[in-house]
């Protein structure tokens, strides 16, 4: 079948849906919930398998090459989009390799402090980080990954100066951190430290983004806070073909995980979890995707210019 025919008899085998994580994780119970309701109404199975390794490359590879025929598709995360290519992780890869299908979710940033913190608000973190610069101590998942690109630009964005320390991408030892006093705040998501802020042993002062998170009613996204910034910043869920896959079996996927999305089942579980529900079709999350990595390309070229990111 030559690239980009349409294929009338899809789907007629069984569909690999590529986590490119490992089992157990945020991403991975996200897409197996999603494409679970979503086999309900396909004539075929769909079989989550996780491919983790590089960041998401390895997984990210296997997608690209595999056959445009929709028989294999992927979920990719920030770093497919942005931390990869910017970091030139694959040679020659950009996102013309990929079709985008959807985006499922997106999953904001956020600061916790523990329950007995000072800190009321954002506003508060802040003031303090400015009376005594490098004294308030925030955990972060890795040096120059998206959450310290988070904090490094909320420092550049309000002048304060926090401590940063690194805990080698787990919001475990982020949580543990946090509970024992080694530092004041932590950048993760909310859905991340659930159990703690549930527990009452850790309160979220602000969420990363414009859309009241409906698991954690207390939190106050960012812009509504009385800190004037619109600082937005988190992961998200998109699912994507290789490139060539024909348009009507990225419809005819598109059609089926939206039904899934849109399930009272799949809603609700997402609030459950704390996970925002953030659908962007195909055509939407294509455009979404370049403006996004474009933004954030320019910010951290920016902040290498500044000495304040390496590359």
């Amino acid at each position: 079948m030559a690239a980009g025919t349409a294929q009338a008899d899809y789907p007629n085998r069984d569909v690999r849906v590529i986590v490119p994580a490992a089992a157990g994780g945020g991403t991975d119970a996200i897409v197996r919930k999603i494409s679970n309701i979503a086999e309900e109404s396909f004539p075929v199975s769909m079989y989550v398998e996780n491919v983790a390794g590089g960041m998401t490359a390895t997984g990210l590879l296997q997608l690209m090459d595999a056959r445009p025929d929709g028989q294999t598709i992927a979920a990719i995360t920030y770093d497919s989009i942005i931390t990869i290519p910017w970091k030139e992780m694959l040679p020659g890869f950009s996102m013309d390799r990929m079709k985008m299908i959807a985006r499922i979710t997106k999953e904001a940033d956020a600061i916790t402090v523990a329950d007995d913190a000072p800190y009321e608000t954002l506003g508060d973190l802040i003031a303090a980080a400015k009376d005594d610069p490098g004294s308030i101590r925030v955990g972060i998942q890795n040096m120059g990954a998206r959450t310290h690109l988070t904090l490094l630009q909320l420092q550049n964005q309000t002048g304060a100066e926090f401590k940063v320390i690194s805990y080698d991408n787990s919001a475990a030892t982020q949580k543990e951190a946090l509970l024992n006093g080694e530092v004041d705040a932590v950048v993760t998501s909310l859905g991340d430290l659930a159990p703690l802020i549930e527990s009452g042993q850790a309160r979220g002062l602000v969420e990363f983004s414009d859309t009241q998170n409906k698991g954690f009613p207390n939190v106050p996204p960012v812009t509504e806070t009385d800190t004037g910034l619109d600082l937005q910043m988190g992961s998200f869920i998109t699912l994507v073909a290789p490139a060539q896959t024909p348009d009507d079996v990225i419809e005819t996927l598109e059609d089926t995980y939206h039904e899934a999305y849109e399930s009272e089942e799949f809603q609700q579980w997402l609030t459950d979890i704390g996970v925002t529900a953030a659908w962007l079709g195909s055509d939407e999350v294509t455009q979404w995707s370049r403006d996004t990595q474009q933004q954030l390309f320019d910010t951290m070229d920016n902040l290498v210019e500044k000495g304040v990111l390496e590359k």
